[in-house]
């Protein structure tokens, strides 16, 4: 006898992104298995984020970024993203330093302004 699995599209809560806490600091040998932990987390439930607490890594260096970015990448070829939660007050300046963009929590991504749209200017307004 055997019995159907509930028939449809599985559920997926789309608000609650999977979330990896890395502990600080990562060893260069654990890299490969936070990668394939990234990649199981976007395959296992559809997901398209993966939330990376990286409040334990410490004070960030190139090692950090190094890390990052190849979470990022795997995450990209796995179709999803990842965005970093409660990160050092340093590393963004860091990411931005050697071009890597993340998204932050909490922060809304950034997007182009709308076409034709102006910022009105009061007339005796001094020039700036």
């Amino acid at each position: 006898m055997s019995s159907a699995g509930p028939g449809g599209l599985p559920y997926v809560d789309a608000r609650t992104p999977a979330v990896l806490v890395l502990p600080g600091p990562v060893a260069r040998d654990e890299v490969a298995g936070l990668c394939e932990r990234v990649r199981t987390l976007l395959a296992g439930d559809g997901a398209r984020v993966v939330v990376c607490d990286v409040g334990g890594l410490g004070p960030p260096g190139l090692a950090v970024v190094d890390l990052l970015a190849r979470l990022e990448l795997t995450a990209r070829r796995a179709g999803g993203r990842i965005r970093l939660r409660d990160p050092d007050p340093a590393l963004p300046a860091l990411l931005d330093l050697v071009g890597l963009r993340f998204q932050m929590e909490g922060q809304v991504e950034e997007r182009e302004p709308a076409l034709g749209v102006e910022e009105a200017v009061e007339t005796g307004d001094p020039a700036g």
